[in-house]
């Protein structure tokens, strides 16, 4: 069946903004089991073509499914199939930390002992026990992260969608949140978007990298190295993305 395979499915994809083209033409597919390492300067259009996927953003060209489902005409199917951690996560700050992943089960559809099983769950995969009954504005960035990340993982969805999972965490947290991106990339397919070479190395078994809202790179993170003269992926990324 080949809607296990490509779980993710991006042709062609485009979006303009009146005059400026933030994504130009972007295509890329995701099976099952892979993490994409989704790479670029700031600005280069990789927040933009993510909120076209999980539904955030209108599409101007092209067409962008998951499962099989096309986002446009699928939306509800599509969202219920997608974790989505966005770049500085909008948490509600004066819910605590087990209100707010309640809500979230709520908002899921998740009830009963099978949403109690699912909050316990994703704050233990996230070790946020020490921070359950705090509200969520007196949380340190690092673990407003963690909170974030744990209402995306919440519902076991099939697709992940990552904004800088790492962003804000000590080098002790980084390495944790790697280590259950790569134990849940076995069943799921899972996009991250980042600036660190470092995590791209970690986790991701791909990378693309788009620059002025283009595709530049697609293939392996090793073929990324090998692509350059002293094994810097920074001294290539530089390359690949100043046009």
């Amino acid at each position: 069946m080949t809607l296990k395979e490509n779980m993710i499915a991006i042709e062609g994809l485009t979006k303009d903004f009146d005059s400026f083209r933030a994504v130009d033409n972007v295509s890329f597919n995701v099976e099952k089991g892979e993490v994409l390492g989704f790479l670029g300067p700031n600005g280069a259009g990789k927040s933009t073509t993510m909120k076209m996927l999980t539904g955030y953003l209108p599409i101007s060209g092209g067409t962008a499914s998951i499962c099989g489902k096309d986002v446009t005409q699928y939306p509800l199917e599509v969202k219920s199939k997608i974790g989505y951690l966005p770049e500085g996560a909008p948490l509600y700050g004066d819910m605590t930390t087990i209100g707010f992943l309640d809500f979230i089960a709520e908002v899921r559809g998740l009830s009963g002992s099978d949403k109690q099983a699912k909050v316990d769950l994703s704050i233990k995969k996230l070790q946020l026990e020490s921070v359950m009954n705090q509200p969520i504005e007196t949380l340190s960035k690092g673990f407003k992260r963690r909170v974030g990340f744990a209402q995306a993982i919440l519902h076991d969805p099939d697709i992940l969608i990552l904004d800088e999972p790492t962003d804000g965490l000590d080098p002790n947290q980084k390495y944790q949140v790697r280590e259950l991106i790569k134990e849940m990339a076995r069943d799921k397919a899972i996009i991250i978007s980042t600036h660190i070479l470092e995590e791209v190395e970690a986790v991701c078994s791909r990378a693309v990298i788009i620059a002025a809202g283009s595709i530049v790179f697609d293939d392996t993170p090793e073929k990324l190295k090998a692509k350059s003269t002293n094994g810097s992926l920074d001294q290539v990324f530089r390359e690949l993305t100043h046009h």
